[in-house]
């Protein structure tokens, strides 16, 4: 008994001092020490999670009239690519540890502002542009259009619902059409938020998102956002979002 009270004393005593070391508090006797975030840099087990940025599916022009050329390129080369470096930073420099896009997102609340923006960037993006196509968008069709018109009575009601969450979202931000455990709902998020954040107000799985920071549409429409939503129904690309929802 005594050997083990020494033990505990020497325990607690490390874990204290690592604590006032790194400013971090800690909880003792079985708690949660929250010291534990703290990854030593010449740890050889830290494997920092990355995001990247998915290649396009179609050239920059291939979405006009609805979305310029310069737009997208602007977009995708310019604030996408600086979403990625910058979340990809911020986890080599802060020892982030988790080890997935669901474990990041769901202690989004724990992150830095830089991590938590730049890394809902970094996925929001991948997410938007993998929605997008050339040619004739055709609507939604199947088991999807069978769940949008159960949730909003039908195509043409959820299209109206949707437009209006993205042009009422003030500032930056997104509009969202997530499927919350079977049941279809629309939401909206500011800045890079999504709903995948553990702080989300409507969590659920994103079929399909909207881009509603000016960078996304200010040259071609200024600030007639509400031209820019209209028309981006025009790109959408169906087959996508079918397979997020099945």
């Amino acid at each position: 008994m005594e050997s083990n009270n020494r033990r505990n004393f020497i325990k607690n005593t490390l874990t204290a001092s690592l604590a006032m070391a790194i400013g971090t508090p800690v909880l003792l006797n079985g708690g949660i020490a929250q010291a534990t975030d703290f990854i030593d840099s010449n740890d050889n087990n830290f494997t920092a999670f990355k995001f990247t940025q998915s290649p396009l599916k179609y050239a920059y022009n291939a979405l006009e009239p609805n979305i310029d050329a310069q737009t997208m390129e602007i977009h995708y080369t310019k604030h996408h690519a600086a979403y990625v470096k910058n979340v990809n930073d911020a986890i080599a420099a802060e020892k982030i540890p988790y080890a997935t896009v669901k474990e990041f997102f769901n202690n989004a609340s724990k992150l830095s502002a830089k991590a938590r923006n730049n890394g809902g960037g970094a996925w929001n993006h991948n997410f938007f542009f993998d929605t997008l196509k050339a040619g004739t968008s055709t609507g939604p069709q199947g088991r999807l259009k069978q769940a949008i018109d159960k949730a909003f009575g039908s195509v043409d009601k959820f299209k109206e619902q949707f437009s209006a969450a993205a042009a009422s979202r003030f500032g930056s931000g997104w509009a969202w059409l997530v499927n919350d455990k079977g049941t279809l709902k629309i939401t909206s998020t500011a800045n890079q938020d999504n709903p995948l954040f553990d702080t989300a107000e409507i969590k659920g799985t994103p079929l399909l998102g909207l881009d509603v920071w000016e960078h996304a549409y200010y040259l071609k429409y200024q600030n007639k956002r509400t031209d820019y939503i209209a028309n981006w129904w025009n790109t959408i690309d169906w087959d996508v979002v079918s397979k997020r929802y099945a």
